[in-house]
């Protein structure tokens, strides 16, 4: 439905391959800290809501970084101003330079452009009612039931060859792949598992599409709950999980093991510093010094999604054989969400993927301001607050080499630290009929989607 002022090309999550979206050009001080957006002309809203100009931006982009209204304010946290110089032109001026700039303007999370009179007609209804310049346009939302998107035909890249996208909401595996298997499906959700894509690849008229970039999954620890406040509980927890054996169970293909609290891939991963590798003797020695000799117990509120349960039930069994009892409460993922927030548990499993750079994580999660409970937090998954001092500094140092320094300092305290355990990526896995034709090559989609675009088409039978 949305533009931003940049765009990752479709079938790319690769910061280098960013274009020109709604801005058609743009320019930077030396410093880095003042931008200035020539924006393309003739672009039209959905609906009746005219064409696209500089205060459509303006109101996006601050929306975007209000956090009253925006999950995604803190990484807009530096945009002093941003003004409507004339119609057609934008500036965005900055408190200091920041890492992957470009990434926050782009087709992705707040980087949305929508229309600035349909989000203040519809007030606190917008999010039912939204209007952005993309190729589809929103018609229904069925809650629990399916939202219904329809051709935009006055885009400005072309007129999209299909009419009508239907998204359902299927929660079940099995119905999901019987509607998948009748026709009734084009595209699915699939397992991300090796046994369930070898199953589906020799399938006819099946195509299994894995694609970057992988949500990365953490084990995050409380360490404000006993008995993971001792870090030699921390420790024989981090010592007690086989990474390689849960890659094993996974597959190879869909889950490459990280090395840093930093997921594989981003700039500014460091591996140097983690040093707990598995070693159950080690983890039930460590026990008994904080005086477990017995063993402990943790609790940890788990997610019954696919994606979860069965990771987490191995964990379970890995701890066990170090003498850690992990009680699961498994819930659904709602509920799962808000108990984690409420700060219940003591073992977190997550996974997620963010704009490629240390900084967008190492804020996120393993800042001060990130700790479960504070009205700054926005993943409210994690309780680390050892390298604030490292992660502000990298935020507004110009020196590319100093800033990677900051950053690998930062990832030391926080490894030292136990603050989590950082397992594997998780790759993006989708089910695909011969009849859908995306219209490009697939390699990655910062949205963890495949993007449908103007020119994604169904086949004839």
């Amino acid at each position: 439905m949305f533009n931003g002022l940049l765009r990752f090309p479709p079938g790319s999550a690769d910061p280098d391959d960013l274009e020109p979206d709604l801005a058609e050009s743009w320019t930077s001080s030396a410093d880095g800290t003042e931008w200035v957006f020539k924006l393309r002309e003739g672009v039209r809203f959905h609906g009746d809501w005219g064409e696209l100009t500089a205060e459509d931006v303006v109101y996006s982009l601050n929306r975007a970084r209000d956090p009253e209204r925006s999950t995604f304010a803190a990484a807009y946290s530096a945009f002093n101003t941003i003004e409507a110089v004339d119609d057609m032109t934008v500036r965005i001026v900055l408190d200091h330079p920041v890492p992957g700039f470009l990434g926050l303007l782009a087709n992705y999370h707040g980087g949305n452009i929508v229309s600035r009179a349909a989000a203040e007609a519809a007030g606190a209804d917008f999010a039912r009612h939204p209007v952005g310049t993309g190729p589809f346009q929103f018609v229904e939302y069925v809650t629990q039931q399916h939202v219904i998107f329809e051709k935009h035909a006055d885009y400005f890249r072309g007129t999209p060859r299909i009419d009508r996208i239907e998204y359902r909401f299927i929660p079940s595996e099995a119905s999901r792949e019987l509607a998948f298997t009748s026709g009734e499906l084009d595209l699915s959700w699939g397992r991300r598992e090796q046994r369930w894509i070898d199953r589906w690849t020799s399938q006819d008229g099946a195509n299994v599409d894995v694609f970057l970039p992988g949500e990365f999954r953490t084990l995050h620890l409380n360490t404000t709950m006993e008995p993971l406040t001792d870090h030699r509980v921390r420790e024989a927890v981090a010592r007690a999980i086989n990474v390689d054996e849960i890659v094993a169970f996974v597959g190879a293909d869909v889950s490459p093991r990280g090395c840093s609290i930093i997921p594989p891939g981003y700039l500014g991963e460091d591996c140097s510093s983690w040093d707990y590798d598995y070693d159950p003797d080690a983890a039930r020695a460590l026990l008994a010094e904080a005086g477990y000799p017995n063993g402990v117990t943790i609790k940890s509120v788990v997610s019954s999604s696919n994606a979860q349960l069965p990771i987490m039930e191995v964990i379970q069994a890995q701890l066990a054989a170090s003498g850690i009892t992990l009680e699961m409460q498994v819930v659904d993922h709602p509920t799962y969400q808000d108990l984690s927030r409420r700060d219940l548990s003591g073992l977190i499993f997550y996974g997620a993927a963010r704009f490629p750079i240390a900084s967008t994580y190492l804020n996120e999660f393993y800042h001060s301001s990130a700790i479960v409970g504070t009205p700054t937090a926005i993943t409210n998954f994690s309780h680390c607050a050892v390298a604030d001092e490292q992660i502000e500094r990298a935020q507004v140092e110009t020196d590319p080499a100093r800033q990677l320094e900051l950053w690998a300092e930062a990832q030391r305290l926080i490894h030292a630290e136990i603050c989590s355990v950082p397992l594997f990526d998780l790759r993006q896995v989708w089910l695909r009929s011969d009849r859908l034709d995306y219209g490009y090559t697939l390699e990655g989609a910062l949205n963890l989607v495949p993007p449908i675009t103007e020119l994604t088409e169904l086949k004839s039978e």
